[in-house]
């Protein structure tokens, strides 16, 4: 009458474990400490770094992206991912000091709205963030 039953597999834990963290992408506060006025220069103007795609030259900062070419870069900019990341990006992240004050400890106020645009694409503004951010480390040197 009846047959072998074929048996179920059992899932695998340790693959699920490595899929979950495989694709992780940065968070929003840790993007935004590297738009800072420190970091940022240092993230647009890098090394070549043959390992990263397209040389490590073609990098979205607040999406924490590299792209292989320039036209890829600005057609990642009009895409609905990296404008919603622009919008994440308007409030100020979450901190440890805000979490206080929510719970009772000071007064509670609203996070901050900021502007945040696009990063700038033309090489001649890129070459003037990175000369303002070494000569404000130049003056904090001295």
């Amino acid at each position: 009458m009846g047959g072998p039953y074929k048996k179920k597999p059992k899932p695998r834990k340790v693959n699920q474990r490595l899929w979950k963290t495989k694709n992780r992408n940065k968070d929003l506060d840790e993007i935004d400490s590297d738009m800072k006025e420190e970091n940022a220069p240092k993230l647009l103007k890098q090394e070549i770094d043959l390992d990263k795609p397209g040389s490590g030259q073609h990098y979205c900062l607040h999406c924490a992206r590299y792209f292989i070419t320039k036209e890829a870069m600005l057609s990642h900019f009009r895409t609905k991912g990296h404008k919603r990341r622009l919008k994440d990006l308007e409030l100020e992240p979450y901190s440890q000091a805000e979490a206080e004050r929510a719970s009772g400890k000071g007064s509670y106020f609203e996070p901050k709205r900021r502007k945040v645009e696009t990063q700038p694409i033309d090489e001649n503004v890129i070459n003037n963030l990175v000369g303002n951010a070494l000569s404000s480390n130049n003056d904090a040197a001295t």
